[in-house]
C-alpha cells in the first residue's frame, strides 16, 4: 500500500521511486506529468512555427493518455492488493480513485514547484513575489489536505468501510476508431465532421 508521505517525498524529488509493482506506475505518472507540464508551456509560445506547436499538442496527447494509463493501473494494482478486504455492508463508493488522488498529488507538487521558483525570482516586483508566496501557501494547504485525504481513503478501504473501482477514461480522441476526424481522415473524407 501506497502513503501520501512517500508519493510526496518522490514527487518532490526527495526519494526513489516506491518498492514494489506500485511504484512503477506511480513514478511513470509522475513522469508523464512532468513532460506535459513542459510541452504545456512550449504549446503557449506565439514565436515558433505552427509545426513546433502541432509537435507540442501530439506530445500532450501522448503523454495525457500514458498519465490515464497509468492512474489505472495505479487503482488495479491497489485494488489487487485489496482483493481479500471484505467489504462492509452499506460501505461507500468513493467516486475518486487513489490513483486519481495520486494524479492530483502529482499535479500539484508541479504546482508548487513552478510557484515557489516564482517566489524566488528576481527580476519581478515585489507585489507579484508576495502575490506567489499566498498562492504557495494554497498550494501547500491543498496538497496536505489532498495527502491527508488518500490516507484515509486507503485505511478505509483497508478496513471494508470505503470502496473505489477503477474508472477507464476512454480517451476516444487518441483511438483511430473512436474519434470521428481520424476514421474519417482514413476513409479519404476531408473537412469539417459537423453535421
Amino acid at each position: 500500500m501506497i502513503r501520501s508521505a512517500d508519493l510526496i517525498a518522490l514527487h518532490d524529488g526527495l526519494a526513489a521511486r516506491p518498492a514494489g509493482r506500485l511504484g512503477e506506475p506511480i513514478e511513470a505518472n509522475h513522469r508523464h506529468n512532468q513532460a506535459l507540464w513542459k510541452e504545456e508551456d512550449l504549446a503557449r509560445r506565439r514565436n515558433v512555427s505552427d509545426a513546433e506547436i502541432v509537435a507540442n499538442k501530439r506530445a500532450i496527447d501522448f503523454n495525457n493518455q500514458k498519465r490515464n494509463d497509468a492512474i489505472e493501473q495505479i487503482d488495479e494494482l491497489i485494488l489487487q492488493s485489496l482483493q481479500s478486504v471484505k467489504v462492509a455492508p452499506g460501505a461507500r463508493l468513493s467516486s475518486e480513485t487513489a490513483g486519481a488522488m495520486t494524479d492530483r498529488l502529482s499535479i500539484l507538487s508541479l504546482k508548487i514547484r513552478a510557484m515557489r521558483e516564482q517566489t524566488e525570482r528576481s527580476d519581478v516586483d515585489g507585489a507579484h513575489v508576495d502575490a506567489c508566496l499566498q498562492r504557495l501557501a494554497r498550494l501547500i494547504a491543498q496538497r496536505d489536505d489532498l495527502a491527508a485525504c488518500l490516507d484515509c481513503l486507503l485505511a478505509e478501504a483497508a478496513r471494508g468501510e470505503t470502496y473505489f473501482k477503477v474508472y477507464r477514461q476512454h480517451k476516444m480522441y487518441n483511438d483511430p476508431k473512436l474519434n470521428p476526424a481520424l476514421y474519417g481522415e482514413m476513409r479519404g473524407e476531408t473537412g469539417s465532421q459537423d453535421a
